[in-house]
């Protein structure tokens, strides 16, 4: 309580001046008789515990972070925290992708042949006309020199200017066609120009009538800028289209004639052949058909098909006269 009256006491710590000792000397030793004199404190300092025990000064610890502390309401301090947290989370994400991608790599090279980085890339897609998919160019041109035109036969003609054809066009009972015929097989070729008549009106009692044709159409043949087509490969495909979209199924093939020749001095390909079938409500029982395939000396190769029913076989030579009158235009 007495320390308290002190009026130099305060809550810090105090320092204790103590007094300097000096050797004995004469004069010292006559002082020493003398009567102590009180200790003196220097002026700003107080007396203070440590004096008072006479132990030595505790010195504070250095400020530590204070976790603990209740620093939520200073916005500096917690969007720093906020930002350590995200920095940390992210280098683990990183972490743990590389690892997913170094454990997908070493699983890959042992399961699949040539690795992830090895693997050779897929081929482009043929985008080549079906034609051309199903009958590719000879490796060698075969040697169709073009002898030059020939003379165009004398009467009515019928022009396919989409074909790059014309051929002769016969009268009545023979029309121009009013709507185009599409076949349904593999290349579907439509047939927009050419001359029909029916044969058999109504043969099922469904409202179908059954046809004698002479059709001309296009296709193309050739890979982008090529002019060299496979004109047997070309051909067979053609008569296999026509055979499955305009006879009746189960039709037996009658192989007549498959040859190379001439046609307005361009090369060509002509196929013919009888199918024979048997449908109910229909007389004819087979018809006699003839392609032309003509190389034209441009991506795509000029068609006339001819199909005559044996109902009406006096027609039956329009299956060599029609190829035969074929010229270019």
């Amino acid at each position: 309580m007495a320390e308290q009256s002190n009026p130099w006491a305060t809550p810090d710590t105090q320092t204790v001046i103590e007094p300097v000792l000096v050797p004995a000397s004469p004069s010292a030793v006559s002082a020493s008789a003398a009567p102590a004199s009180p200790v003196r404190v220097a002026r700003g300092y107080a007396s203070g515990r440590v004096g008072r025990s006479g132990t030595p000064p505790v010195i504070p610890p250095p400020d530590l972070p204070d976790f603990d502390r209740g620093d939520d309401d200073d916005p500096v301090k917690r969007n720093q925290r906020i930002m350590k947290w995200l920095g940390g989370g992210a280098i683990l994400v990183v972490a743990i992708g590389l690892i997913v991608i170094l454990v997908s790599v070493i699983t890959n090279n042992a399961t699949t042949p040539g690795g992830l980085f090895n693997r050779q890339a897929e081929a482009p897609s043929d985008t080549r006309p079906e034609l051309a998919r199903r009958c590719p160019p000879p490796s060698i041109p075969p040697d169709n020199p073009n002898p030059g035109g020939e003379e165009v036969p004398p009467g009515p003609r019928t022009t396919d200017s989409e074909s790059g054809i014309s051929y002769k066009q016969y009268g009545d009972p023979w029309h121009s066609l009013t709507s185009p015929w599409r076949d349904q097989g593999e290349l579907k070729i439509t047939y927009h120009i050419g001359q029909d008549f029916i044969t058999e009106p109504d043969y099922d009692g469904s409202g179908s009538d059954y046809h004698a044709t002479i059709l001309s159409g296009h296709v193309p043949a050739a890979v982008n800028d090529g002019m060299v087509l496979d004109l047997h490969c070309v051909g067979d495909q053609i008569a296999a289209d026509v055979r499955v979209s305009f006879y009746p199924k189960g039709n037996q093939l009658e192989q007549l004639e498959a040859r190379d020749l001439t046609l307005g001095g361009r090369p060509a390909r002509l196929l013919k052949f009888r199918l024979h079938f048997n449908t109910p409500g229909l007389r004819a029982k087979s018809e006699l058909v003839s392609i032309a395939l003509v190389d034209l000396g441009k991506p795509e190769a000029a068609i006339l098909y001819v199909s005559i029913p044996d109902t009406h076989k006096q027609f039956d030579i329009v299956a060599d006269e029609a190829p035969e009158s074929i010229r270019p235009v």
